[in-house]
């Protein structure tokens, strides 16, 4: 299982404003996790998606391109891969992790 950090910045649009682009992506990545393909999270600065590797790609070239088709004529893509291969962990395993940590250090004190 794999999780990929995901920016699409859309360049040229009307305004400062690229909310309108960023909500159809996360309608396509709704409807790609209602196939059972993939799991995502919205942030304020990005989309965390995970999946199988293979998945995730093509994923992240089908939302690269949903600007295109509202009519921009460039797209900027950012793509960050974590892809661990000794274990299975889900994005929140990996949180969970980190509040461990939390927890065993604010005891120590």
């Amino acid at each position: 299982m794999a999780i990929v950090d995901v920016v699409v910045i859309p360049v040229g649009t009307e305004g400062p404003s690229v909310s309108k682009y960023i909500a159809e992506i996360q309608t396509k990545l709704k409807e790609f996790k209602e196939q059972g393909i993939i799991d995502y999270q919205l942030t304020p600065m990005n989309t965390l998606i995970e999946g199988d590797l293979k998945d995730l790609l093509h994923v992240v070239q089908v939302i690269h391109e949903l600007p295109f088709d509202k009519g921009l004529d460039r797209v900027c893509t950012n793509i960050r891969i974590d892809d661990r291969r000794d274990k299975s962990r889900k994005m929140n395993d990996k949180l969970v992790s980190v509040q461990k940590q939390l927890d065993k250090n604010s005891g120590e004190k």
